[in-house]
């Protein structure tokens, strides 16, 4: 356990929050979804109503340690207050001195928010005098962007060996929700994985293995795990490299008893686009000129009744190409059947996170991560820098 921002004094002290509003916008500016501001607003106005005077940090895009006029944060601070309720100072740097004299300024209960971390490169090389300048802007530090911890950069691990450094209460949600998966989880337990890549997920997927009772795969790492055992998969996305380490997935699961389960049948298409019609058939049975862009009906039926004894489901990743709509829904067919279902349910990773949301089905979910890789990492190991970083509770 960590201490959190419950565990300090925090009246009139300058508190700098690590955040994470690296927010998608639409093509005209305007903020698109709101989503990971209004998952630090808790923190926030907790700091708010204890006279804190509150000193924002986040990154936003990847500019490379430049400045780029259109990943400011000017907007982000704008959509801030109006969500607060309260105005929010903006600053067009996150160090030196103009900075150092607008937090000077801060009054108790007022929030300032910094520019673009990712401006400086010493941000993501983890500089120590750049961690010095942040901690130099405050009292106490707070990391509230799980997102982010898995990353030992200046705001997330270097500032915190200058300033006394806790929790917000976001972070502490997260942990104790995906902390609970790994300590004592209610059987039977079941891991969902989705998404495109088997690399960014083996870690994961064979920590899990160790820990629950049926491990469901679909979207596009069906594929390469349907390749594995010798499957014709046409011009599905396929990483070869992963072929071996696939193949070793499949050897541990009949070796520990966890059975890991692969689609029946999928939808396949000639091309990933809207107005592109596809095809139901059997896994045994793909064409060599089409390509895996849902799961069907009959695997659908088929993890459904995997899922309906479970008391703890793990998801991450869509069961299918869910941006484009007809390929959609074998993600919205498990996420109507997760929220309904008597269980823990724990849903992480960005396609998938993003679906339950469009559907307005987020709050009929027991947590909704805010972490993509970050909560790969954690389940994978068990801890992330940012997290070690931090003050164990007493």
């Amino acid at each position: 356990m960590k201490m959190t921002i419950r565990d300090m004094d925090v009246s009139g002290k300058r508190v700098f929050v690590r955040v994470d509003f690296n927010v998608p916008f639409s093509g005209d500016g305007v903020i698109s979804d709101d989503t990971r501001i209004r998952a630090a607003l808790p923190t926030i106005v907790y700091l708010m109503e204890r006279k804190a005077r509150v000193v924002l940090a986040s990154h936003f895009g990847r500019p490379k340690g430049k400045v780029v006029e259109d990943m400011r944060l000017g907007p982000v601070a704008e959509r801030l207050g109006e969500l607060l309720g309260a105005p929010v100072k903006y600053v067009a740097d996150c160090v030196g001195p103009d900075v150092e004299k607008a937090v000077s300024e801060l009054k108790d209960g007022e929030v300032i928010l910094l520019e673009n971390l990712r401006f400086h490169p010493e941000e993501e090389k983890n500089t120590p005098a750049f961690s010095k300048q942040l901690a130099v802007l405050a009292d106490i530090y707070v990391n509230d962007a799980f997102g982010t911890a898995h990353r030992a950069h200046a705001s997330t691990e270097g500032i915190t060996h200058f300033l006394p450094s806790v929790a917000g209460l976001l972070m502490e949600k997260e942990l104790n929700a995906l902390g609970g998966l790994l300590a004592s989880p209610v059987h039977p337990f079941a891991c969902v994985f989705g998404g495109a890549k088997v690399s960014d997920k083996v870690g994961m997927i064979t920590s899990m293995l160790k820990r629950v009772d049926v491990v469901l795969v679909g979207g596009g790492l069906a594929a390469t795990f349907l390749k594995a055992r010798g499957l014709e998969v046409g011009h599905s996305l396929v990483e070869n490299d992963s072929l071996d380490v696939a193949r070793d997935i499949l050897r541990e699961s009949e070796e520990s008893g966890v059975p890991v389960l692969l689609p029946l049948d999928v939808l396949v298409a000639r091309e990933v686009k809207a107005g592109v019609r596809g095809k139901l058939v059997p896994v045994t049975s793909i064409p060599s000129d089409m390509g895996i862009v849902d799961i069907g009906p009959r695997t659908i039926e088929y993890f459904f009744g995997r899922l309906e004894s479970c008391r703890t489901i793990m998801w991450n990743g869509p069961m299918g190409v869910y941006e484009v709509a007809q390929f959609s829904l074998g993600t919205k067919c498990l996420i109507n059947y997760m929220t309904a279902l008597d269980a823990t349910t724990v849903i992480g990773g960005g396609s998938s996170v993003d679906a339950v949301h469009e559907m307005g089905l987020s709050e009929l979910v027991t947590h909704v991560s805010t972490g993509g890789g970050a909560t790969l990492e954690l389940l994978e190991n068990g801890t992330l820098p940012g997290v070690d970083a931090l003050a164990d509770a007493p």
